[in-house]
């Protein structure tokens, strides 16, 4: 972990520690802010941003960086396999310096519920699906989160979840193990229903 303090006209400096994260591709970096409640905001490319995100927008302008993901008091950037790391973190850690130096907005107007999407298209959640979610953030959602990513519910249909993944989650070598082995057990566990886990 590596720390910095950024200079601030705020109260308080801001602080920020560089994060490893399980996937090689996405580095993590947290700060002494909290940018959201819960959830996450991910974005895959800039045209994702569409004036949600600031600092998001000056990330993209980076070199090399694919995805951009602000949780409550993170971001991960995550590189594109042309990307090289050296202009990537220098570009990334002086773009989050300068930005949450002059204390400039992170994210505009953004909500963390997703539309649902049932498998008969009610676009209402029955009892599994409350279930799911409730599971999902109280439990995994936030452990996921101190790796650098997040994880939201899809759909479910025929006993089976639908997940997205997100930030460091995406493209992660152990994210099948995780789906798999920690999901998909805690979910049959506490909900009968639930027969698979699956990435959507």
């Amino acid at each position: 972990m590596i720390g910095y303090l950024l200079g601030t006209m705020t109260t308080s400096p801001v602080y920020v520690s560089l994060e490893f994260t399980p996937n090689p591709n996405t580095l993590k970096y947290s700060v002494n802010r909290v940018f959201l409640e819960k959830g996450a905001a991910f974005f895959e490319g800039a045209e994702a941003v569409a004036g949600r995100s600031p600092l998001a927008e000056k990330l993209f302008a980076v070199p090399g960086i694919s995805g951009v993901m602000v949780g409550r008091d993170f971001v991960t950037v995550t590189k594109a396999d042309s990307g090289d790391w050296d202009v990537v973190h220098r570009g990334a850690s002086s773009t989050i310096e300068s930005h949450l130096g002059a204390d400039l907005p992170v994210l505009v107007d953004w909500q963390d519920a997703a539309p649902v999407r049932t498998a008969g298209g009610a676009g209402a959640d029955g009892p599994v699906e409350t279930r799911i979610r409730e599971i999902l953030d109280a439990e995994i959602r936030p452990a996921v989160a101190r790796d650098g990513g997040d994880i939201t519910f899809e759909r479910f249909d025929a006993g089976v979840v639908y997940l997205q993944l997100k930030g460091a989650c995406a493209g992660c070598p152990s994210s099948t193990m995780t789906l798999k082995v920690g999901i998909e057990t805690r979910l049959r566990e506490l909900i009968p229903e639930v027969k698979e886990v699956v990435s959507a």
